[in-house]
């Protein structure tokens, strides 16, 4: 029997972004600083970036990758708001490479490429990194794709709140997409697919099963662990409401249809009850795609019926931005001549995108002239998506945004992270290559 699925065109599935589903991307080293200068540790983390391989083919030979692995975590890492942690970062991998963090804000003394050089292959390296918000965070180092000849996989991370509310279980449910040549080699982003065809995985597996008992109330931290495509992810025949986009808090809403839109790299924080059995299903603007499935037996026995979820803690983020005062700033993305270039090259000498100083909101018109969806993401800060008469904003911070063709966005943050920050701009067309330019708040 054939799974009936929601049927959005692409532009519909886009349009989402702007309507009220969000999307999020982040690749930043925002919130590290240097050991000497930190306060007192309260956690530590183990990174490499290793070889490693992956079950993409059934009865087929796995498939060599690259990834980001905590080696002294057991399951998610899990580290709590306000840490501030000492990240040993080993690099197993014969390319130059540094960890970046999509959604930490904060002091950065050293970014990914304004401040400081990707460690060498074989080198052990020493951070902090502060934790200053809660959420749903992602480890990687896919910003240096340029000299990776291997596909390769983030580490999400989970900043815990000191009171969530109550739900029975947290998952992470991370979706990643390769494309697979014929001889069952995986080809990295940046490249030509050619013959290679696309596959969704669901935490690492072409089929993976979720199991609850009916009743159970999950929060599920979805994360749109793609390099290029925008993905629509939908439970079936279960509310969703989601409670946090790109790691900020949100005002909670229902997810349309029960589905969410996430940009390459975005997140949402949702929480579900578990009713019945149920596929996971993607939609990639093209088809439909099953990637796992909620598996419900039995029922969980309460003593009183579940209250609706409550709002997550604030991350403090400011409740009014000034849009009257605002710095503004056209952004065209992707454009030639308008200062981007890839990462491997970039120059620390290039003229910034824009600057602010400490304290002023900044209003960004980002202009997409191509005639293919661009994403873009926000280094340092989460920003609001202004609506269309610039009088008001959607009810969630994000840090990335999918932009249309011929399309321009508004988006508004305040300047509270000082330091030179990256942004980024990519092409949903898996041969594209992912741009950079930077901005400073000083």
């Amino acid at each position: 029997m054939k799974t009936r699925f929601f049927d959005p065109t692409r532009r519909e599935l886009l349009a989402g972004l702007a309507a009220g589903l969000g999307t999020g991307l982040g690749a930043s080293a925002a919130g590290l600083v240097a050991s000497s200068a930190a306060p007192a540790l309260t956690a530590q983390l183990s990174l490499q970036a290793r070889p490693q391989t992956l079950a993409l083919r059934p009865g087929q030979p796995a498939t060599p990758i690259w990834e980001l692995a905590a080696i002294s975590h057991i399951g998610n890492v899990r580290l709590k708001r306000g840490d501030h942690c000492e990240v040993v970062f080993r690099n197993n991998l014969p390319v130059p490479l540094a960890p970046a963090w999509y959604g930490l804000n904060g002091p950065a003394a050293a970014d990914p490429l304004r401040g400081r050089a990707p460690a060498p292959p074989g080198a052990t390296e020493t951070s902090i990194i502060s934790v200053p918000s809660a959420g749903t965070l992602l480890a990687d180092f896919r910003l240096f794709e340029d000299v990776l000849t291997r596909p390769a996989r983030p580490l999400p991370v989970i900043a815990q709140e000191a009171n969530a509310g109550a739900v029975d279980r947290d998952e992470v449910l991370l979706i990643e997409e390769w494309r697979l040549r014929p001889d069952g080699t995986a080809l990295p982003p940046g490249r030509a697919p050619k013959d290679a065809t696309p596959l969704y995985t669901l935490n690492g597996q072409t089929s993976f099963e979720l199991s609850a008992a009916a009743g159970e109330r999950l929060r599920l931290r979805l994360i749109n662990g793609s390099q290029r495509t925008v993905l629509a992810i939908k439970l079936e025949n279960h509310d969703v409401r989601v409670m946090a986009m790109d790691g900020q808090p949100a005002e909670p809403f229902p997810a349309r249809n029960g589905a969410l839109v996430l940009a390459p790299g975005g997140r949402a924080d949702a929480i579900v009850d578990a009713a019945s059995s149920a596929p996971i299903l993607l939609h990639d603007g093209k088809e439909a795609h099953q990637i796992g499935s909620l598996a419900v037996s039995g029922r969980l026995e309460r003593r009183a019926p579940l209250l609706p979820p409550q709002p997550l803690p604030s991350n403090d983020l400011p409740d009014k931005l000034d849009l009257r005062g605002a710095l503004r700033f056209d952004v065209a993305l992707g454009a030639a001549d308008a200062g981007w270039a890839r990462c491997a090259d970039f120059s620390r000498s290039s003229a910034p995108a824009f600057r602010a100083k400490p304290g002023r909101t900044v209003v960004l018109a980002l202009k997409n002239t191509g005639p293919v969806t661009i994403v873009f993401h926000l280094h340092g800060h989460h920003f609001r998506l202004l609506d269309k008469l610039d009088d008001g904003w959607k009810p969630y911070w994000l840090d990335t945004l999918a932009i249309e063709p011929g399309q321009t966005q508004r988006i508004a943050f305040a300047a509270t992270a000082s330091g030179q920050w990256l942004i980024e701009s990519v092409v949903t067309d898996w041969a594209a290559p992912r741009l950079v330019r930077w901005y400073g708040v000083e």
